[in-house]
């Protein structure tokens, strides 16, 4: 199966493989995200002698083993034997002053766990071979908190670490290289579901309809990823039931820490604040606060940013007993068919368009650069209402408001100066209004209008 994106981590990577000396790289990431198929792919490219070792969850020694005979396989020799991580990890330094060579320590943290100041043993080791070794060592590890500590000034492998990698999900564009065969509609749809993590997005059938695919995979019992979600949760989280309530709240719509306070039933303040926190630190929620007002804690709000966890919460995890009992087709049917199109594709389609944004912003493809997107804020007091933009960019210009519209029918004028006046009736003027829709369009752009279709979306 060919490797699918990931061009910017990759380009890193090979400038680190081709320096000379002692470099160190740290990669990290939420599980499934890819980081360990991100270094394979790099070993593949290069010529330059490897050892991928994944960490074992056991003792010192038996790790020790395990290495060893990766080491003497890799290399031809007898069975080497060591009587300890830091006998084996030296031997691996000195062999790098004769050639060039990488090591990778996936799952690292299972190894500091198991073996006492692993973190004081690589930095003793690093300084001691700076001058004479060539050793590429990469340590990757899907807890995120470990491996951002590795990089604290309090930790041993402080100032030794040549390049960092924090591996995030795929954007809705390079998800989709993993269905080409799909419709731009449908491309959002899947996207909606798997979001951009390259493991779930593997597992899609081109043979099968999205509905299929869903089912399939998440939506039916013992399907493929049923408790995927609870797996990762369970991994990271020791109050699991906290965390099923706090995430199904905000599959729910509630994003004010009040709301999920009351509707998820979390037993006290503290606790919700904790389970927020290990969400946010796993990288499967997010805290939003308005462009227009960004240290008002009042106006900020959660939300779930991993699609297989919002689809999950929302419908799975919440009718569990039902899809035990029913046909999968008919499960289907009633309780996530319609709501799935009305509320949860065109939810996400906003996430998209964003991303659309962001990415032509980085590239420089705008006609004018944003500094800030995200959501705007207003408040009347006359009308005593208040509300939220979802998706508006900030230029040196002014403000840009845009509309995401996934919808059958084509924008027409009359839907635009509709959006236009309401927005302008809460007090925010843009110089600019943009609008995506899944249909096209009814009518044709002004100077003051942009107009964005799937097509477009999905351009090179």
């Amino acid at each position: 199966m060919r490797f699918i994106g990931r061009e910017a981590e990759r380009l890193k990577l090979h400038r680190i493989l081709k320096k000379t000396g002692q470099q160190a790289v740290l990669i990290f990431g939420r599980r499934r995200v890819g980081k360990s198929e991100l270094i394979k792919q790099i070993i593949r490219e290069t010529d330059i002698n490897s050892i991928f070792y994944e960490c074992k969850q056991t003792t010192e020694m038996n790790n020790v083993e395990s290495l060893s005979a990766l080491v003497s396989e890799k290399y031809g020799f007898p069975r080497l034997s060591f009587r300890s991580m830091e006998e084996l990890l030296d031997f691996m330094f000195q062999k790098s002053i004769e050639e060039k060579m990488i090591l990778v320590l996936d799952e690292y943290p299972y190894l500091r766990e198991t073996v006492v100041g692993m973190d004081s043993i690589l930095q003793s080791l690093i300084d001691k071979y700076r001058e004479e070794s060539s050793l590429k060592l990469i340590l990757c590890g899907s807890f995120v908190d470990v491996m951002k500590s590795l990089l604290l000034n309090e930790n041993p492998l402080y100032g030794r670490v040549d390049l960092t990698i924090d591996l995030k999900p795929m954007d809705y564009y390079d998800s989709a290289k993993f269905y080409p065969g799909f419709s731009d509609e449908d491309k959002v749809r899947l996207y909606s579901v798997f979001g951009g993590i390259p493991y779930f997005n593997q597992l899609i059938d081109s043979e099968l309809s999205v509905r299929e695919n869903i089912i399939e995979l998440i939506a039916s019992p013992n399907a493929r990823l049923e408790n995927e979600v609870s797996m990762y949760l369970k991994s990271e989280i020791s109050k699991i039931n906290n965390a099923n309530e706090v995430f199904e709240a905000l599959a729910r719509g509630y994003s004010r820490y009040s709301d999920l306070l009351s509707q998820s039933h979390v037993s006290s303040g503290p606790t919700l604040v904790d389970v927020l926190d290990r969400l946010i630190k796993m990288e499967v929620v997010a805290k939003e606060a308005p462009i227009n007002d960004e240290n008002n804690k009042r106006k900020s709000g959660y939300v779930i940013v991993d699609n297989l966890s919002l689809f999950y919460y929302r419908y799975v995890f919440r009718f569990a007993s039902q899809m035990s009992v029913m046909d999968s087709d008919v499960f289907y049917d009633r309780y996530i068919a319609e709501d799935f199109e009305t509320k949860h594709v065109p939810h996400v389609f906003e996430n998209i368009c964003r991303q659309y944004l962001i990415r032509r912003n980085r590239k420089g493809e705008l006609p004018v650069m944003f500094e800030k997107i995200g959501k705007y804020y207003y408040d009347d007091p006359v009308k005593r209402t208040n509300g939220e933009f979802d998706i508006v960019t900030q230029d040196p210009s002014g403000y840009i408001f845009y509309e995401a519209k996934f919808r059958k029918e084509a924008v027409s004028r009359k839907m635009i100066e509709t959006e236009i006046e309401q927005v302008n009736a809460t007090g925010l003027f843009c110089y600019k209004y943009g609008f995506f829709s899944r249909s096209g369009f009814a009518c044709e752009p002004g100077d003051e209008l942009i107009f964005i279709d799937l097509p477009e979306l999905y351009a090179g």
